[in-house]
């Protein structure tokens, strides 16, 4: 019996350590641009029945609990929480903040459709509308070189003044994608998120019709991690971690016992 202590006990350790990396991790990215705070959920492992609840006392009488053993903790999930930042106003025109639901989508060199909240936005070599690492939009926009100024409305409409010209001209319109289940999406890094047979397919629309998000120009959506709720939650996995510890200490103090009585 106290064996079985020592190994629940470690399985409560391992869930802490894993609710502590989830924590860092929430932290080293409070300045992140668009990240979404994660959040360690566990499941109770299995239990070992030794009497069985509603099992034959009698002939004519039941046991109404029963006893059983539950044999410690695991980590079923490290999801994200989809909830939105606050929008901070950076006066930079190709910035965009996503006010509501909606990703903006981003085409990797393979082909393939990555999503993002980070409207960090920058123009490449040609005048494409490219991310922080050089990665284009999708639909692609490019900005004429001799652009006076560039506009981005809340329906992610782009348009560009050129010189000579007194009426701003529309160059391309950003499309924002929305899931069923956000948080089925798979985190890639550099602010990337994938889809997955949890997320569902992309729904594809214009900023602001229907259940899509607006944009805003000239702002940024920062993360979401709550500092203070951080640091609760470390006080928390500290003291969990040190309750497991030290019932790992009295389950080994008790073995002690017993085999100095043999």
């Amino acid at each position: 019996m106290t064996e079985r202590a020592l190994w629940v006990a470690k399985t409560g350790l391992d869930a802490q350590q894993t609710r502590m990396a989830v924590i860092a991790n929430n932290l080293a990215n409070v300045n992140t641009t668009g990240f979404k705070k994660g959040r360690a959920m566990f499941d109770d492992l299995m239990y070992q029945n030794i009497r069985q609840v509603g099992g034959q006392t009698t002939q004519n009488t039941q046991s109404p609990t029963g006893t059983s053993l539950g044999t410690g903790v695991r980590t079923v999930s490290t999801e994200k929480v989809h909830t939105q930042g606050n929008v901070q106003q950076t006066d930079n025109a190709l910035d965009v903040a996503i006010n509501g639901r909606g990703f903006l989508q981003i085409l990797m060199p393979n082909g393939d459709t990555h999503y993002t909240r980070d409207g960090s936005l920058k123009l490449d070599s040609t005048g494409q509308l490219v991310t922080s690492s050089g990665l284009s939009l999708n639909p692609a926009i490019t900005v004429p070189q001799d652009a006076l100024s560039v506009t981005i409305g809340t329906d992610g409409t782009v348009s560009a003044l050129l010189p000579g010209s007194a009426t701003p001209q529309q160059l391309g319109q950003i499309e924002t994608a929305n899931f069923i289940n956000p948080t089925g999406l798979e985190a890639v890094g550099d602010n990337l998120y994938r889809e997955s047979a949890a997320s569902g397919p992309a729904i594809t629309g214009i900023p602001g019709d229907g259940e899509f998000g607006t944009l805003s120009q000239g702002a940024l959506e920062t993360s979401n991690v709550n500092v203070v709720e951080e640091l609760v939650n470390m006080i928390e996995a500290q003291r969990a971690y040190e309750m497991n510890s030290k019932a790992i200490s009295t389950a080994d103090q008790m073995l002690s016992f017993v085999t100095q009585q043999l």
